[in-house]
């Protein structure tokens, strides 16, 4: 199967998906799985996608939209792994059309970028990299959920969509989850860069590594007063969507001047 064949039934496949969870939201016995299945068998065809589309022969392929796919895969994985023991399903209706649309582009190749690597180590650098960006962008996507949630609470405005969601603690325990996990990912894919790059401030990485760096404290900070002062609402959220915004500038960022400016 070729990647675009995979790449378009993966759309068909997670649209279906997001459909039947919207379509759940308000009936009074949901059938999550039902929705989910569909998601489950786009995020398999997306990986033969990303598979054909990244491993090149002559090194890895991490264009823009390559890079972008396989984040959204790991965000489309998180998701249903999460949805097993919490019912965010709902993150799906939005997430999961985005990560089809991004393998389609991907797969069209309009942006290859090839990076030869031979060194595992360097290879095991950008894969932790990557994840900790996806987990990290789940919580962004967490924190915005919640801020509506809040808003909508503080305004007395309980219904529509917000009636779906879970309590404002589940929530915020889930994006510290993400947001936890993430810095984790983050502090390795910054510890491994030091050590196995061999000029982690050269004029082609210095703007991502320290953005990177900006990005990990703040995170850092976040975790730290969550833990020692109990931060949480708007607090959590700004802080969260701050670090998002300094680590997205730092990843795709630095890949947009590079790949279509420079």
């Amino acid at each position: 199967m070729s990647p675009t064949t995979a790449s378009a039934l993966a759309v068909l496949f997670y649209c279906l998906s997001a459909f039947l969870i919207f379509k759940q939201l308000g009936a009074e016995h949901r059938q999550r799985w039902v929705a989910l299945a569909p998601a489950i068998l786009a995020m398999l065809l997306q990986a033969v996608a990303l598979n054909t589309v990244i491993i090149q022969a002559e090194g890895l392929n991490l264009g823009f939209f390559a890079a972008f796919s396989l984040i959204g895969w790991l965000i489309a994985i998180q998701i249903l792994l999460s949805s097993v023991y919490r019912r965010i399903e709902s993150l799906g209706i939005v997430v999961f059309p985005i990560s089809g649309c991004a393998s389609l582009i991907a797969s069209l190749h309009f942006a290859d970028h090839l990076i030869i690597v031979s060194n595992s180590e360097i290879k095991s650098h950008i894969m932790v990299s990557i994840i900790a960006y996806s987990l990290i962008t789940l919580g962004a996507f967490q924190a915005a959920l919640l801020a509506y949630q809040d808003h909508s609470i503080r305004q007395h405005h309980p219904g529509g969509f917000i009636r779906f969601l879970p309590p404002l603690h589940d929530m915020e325990t889930l994006l510290f989850q993400f947001l936890g996990f993430g810095f984790i990912c983050l502090s390795a894919s910054l510890l491994t860069g030091f050590v196995y790059l061999e000029d982690i401030f050269s004029q082609q990485l210095v703007h991502k590594t320290v953005l990177s760096i900006v990005g990990w404290v703040i995170l850092g900070v976040l975790l730290f007063g969550r833990f020692k002062f109990g931060w949480r609402g708007k607090i959590a959220i700004r802080w969260t969507l701050s670090a998002f915004v300094f680590l997205m500038l730092a990843f795709f960022g630095s890949k947009l001047v590079l790949e279509f400016i420079l």
